[in-house]
């Protein structure tokens, strides 16, 4: 048996998974701080619709 082949493949596994559960989490961190974003800007919409609410309601069209 090669303990120390497996010690070391064991630690280099471990090292991977830490890394992969690093990243999920950056990511999913980034995910909602863009997802927060979008909620500001829609917010940001609406809110200018309530100001202005006849902007955009009609369509004046020549033919």
């Amino acid at each position: 048996m090669d303990i120390p082949g497996l010690s070391m493949a064991l630690a280099q596994t471990k090292v991977q998974s830490d890394f992969s559960v690093a990243m999920l989490s950056k990511a999913m961190d980034l995910g909602e701080t863009l997802g927060d974003g979008m909620v500001e800007m829609l917010d940001a919409a609406a809110m200018e619709r309530s100001v202005t609410p006849y902007i955009g309601g009609n369509i004046d069209i020549t033919v």
